[in-house]
């Protein structure tokens, strides 16, 4: 084994530390750039391919006013490794919520900085109670994928009505993100109360799978008019889509990371039993696919889809590597770690959660109510949302559910101009590793296109 201090390490810290959410959809509401939707829950159906097919009431361009940049620039040196201040779990959680305005976000962190300073830099302190007050969540699972696509749909066959069929076809990035941490809990029990735990062994885990693809799409597209009803205002029918993903992997990343904290019979951290341990594995060769499908109904003012995503996926990576890190001392001032030999493993695969969803809007007579529900990354979701229109105000309210927690949300849309509306949204946010709900403000301007 060699001696050296990677600067990857870092990025092990990183990994270690990401417990705060990762989008789980590229709508996801901290980083949407759509205030409206925001505060209407963040329901916006763009999960459902056949969503984008029909014909939008009220269609609009969102200009983002991106007021948590404030915040998030403020201090690049949270963000350089080579840094006294380099702080991973803030640069994690500013980058899980980069663009809207969070109240709280940098109060009391003291607590976490040090402990993240002092672990990273191999000075951490025998007597944990001088953390106290830095408490994570216990167990923390973040998982999501985003796969932005362009692309066009060639239409082959049209009737009256507005009844066609047309191939899909279009790329774009595939990356995935799956993040599974724990904490001990007697190691949070010293945190939060600042009393030692005597002779107890107190890990930290984390195990991480993050992939980097390109996605070739050949899609179907097709659109069938309700009998005797004809078009309508966004045209009534039934929409159906589906994608057929093809995957060129060309990025894996495998982390097992384990945090050994150990105390003696007096309640302080003991030497060499505690020590960090990391296994990597990376591979830069992979193949896969994935199958994307959607339908939409619209008659009058009543839109309902469902919608299936990532149907059989899979990416089989080739060529792994591994090697193995440790860290022997946590005390010792010395942050270079212990490189073993990287060798070969076998080849493996990795399925993503298939994501279901159902979603009912309504559009009446100046209101609009809209619901989603569904399971996949992070387990059960569910949206919802009101807008009522009072001349040139707009009031909005939502909830969503989403890993296993409840959060709030409205706001209000001014029209400015006929063709200019500011939207406002308060919601609540819980990017942070304590998983504590804080407010925060997102804010857009919309331009209008009237049919």
């Amino acid at each position: 084994m060699t001696h050296r201090r990677p600067t990857a390490w870092i990025s092990i810290c990183i990994v270690l530390l990401s417990f705060v959410v990762f989008a789980p959809h590229a709508a996801a509401q901290n980083w949407s750039f759509d205030a409206r939707m925001i505060a209407l829950g963040g329901v916006a159906g763009s999960g459902n391919l056949a969503h984008d097919m029909i014909d939008r009431q009220r269609p609009y361009t969102v200009i983002p006013l991106p007021f948590g940049l404030v915040q998030v620039l403020k201090d690049f040196d949270i963000y350089n490794p080579d840094s006294p201040k380099f702080d991973p779990i803030r640069a994690v959680e500013y980058a899980s919520s980069p663009i809207h305005y969070i109240f709280g976000r940098d109060e009391n962190k003291q607590a976490q900085t040090l402990f993240v300073s002092d672990l990273r830099n191999a000075t951490l302190s025998r007597d944990l109670s001088r953390y106290q007050g830095f408490v994570p969540t216990s167990d923390l699972l973040a998982e999501g994928l985003a796969k932005p696509l362009w692309g066009g749909t060639i239409k082959f066959h049209r009737s009256q009505g507005g009844s066609y069929s047309g191939i899909y076809l279009g790329a774009g990035p595939y990356l995935s993100l799956t993040n599974h941490s724990s904490f001990d809990q007697q190691l949070l029990n010293v945190l939060s109360t600042g009393v030692n735990a005597v002779n107890a062994v107190m890990p930290i885990a984390n195990a991480d799978t993050a992939q980097a693809a390109l996605a070739a799409v050949v899609g179907y597209r097709g659109r069938f008019g309700w009998s005797g009803i004809g078009p309508g205002v966004r045209g009534d029918g039934v929409y159906i889509a589906a994608n057929f993903n093809y995957l060129r992997g060309f990025a894996y990343e495998n982390d097992v990371l384990r945090v050994n904290l150990a105390t003696d019979r007096t309640g302080l951290i003991s030497s060499p039993a505690s020590n960090i341990d990391v296994v990597h594995q990376d591979a830069t060769k992979g193949t896969g696919y994935a199958i994307d499908v959607g339908v939409g109904a619209v008659v009058d003012r009543l839109e309902i889809g469902v919608a299936a995503n990532g149907l059989a996926n899979r990416i089989d990576w080739t060529g792994i590597t591994q090697t193995a890190y440790r860290l022997p001392n946590l005390l010792s001032g010395n942050s270079s770690f212990l490189e073993g030999a990287t060798t070969p493993v076998a080849d493996t695969r990795v399925e993503l959660p298939i994501d279901f969803r159902a979603n009912v809007t309504y559009n009446g007579d100046g209101w609009l109510g809209t619901v989603e529900a569904g399971h996949g990354f992070g387990g059960a979701a569910f949206r919802a949302g009101l807008e009522q229109r009072f001349g040139a105000f707009e009031a909005r309210g939502g909830v969503r559910y989403t890993f296993g927690m409840w959060n709030p949300a409205g706001g209000i849309g001014i029209d400015l101009t006929r063709k200019v509306s500011l939207d406002l949204a308060l919601f609540s946010a819980a990017t942070n590793i304590e998983r504590k709900r804080q407010a925060a403000i997102a804010a857009s301007i919309r331009i209008n296109h009237f049919k």
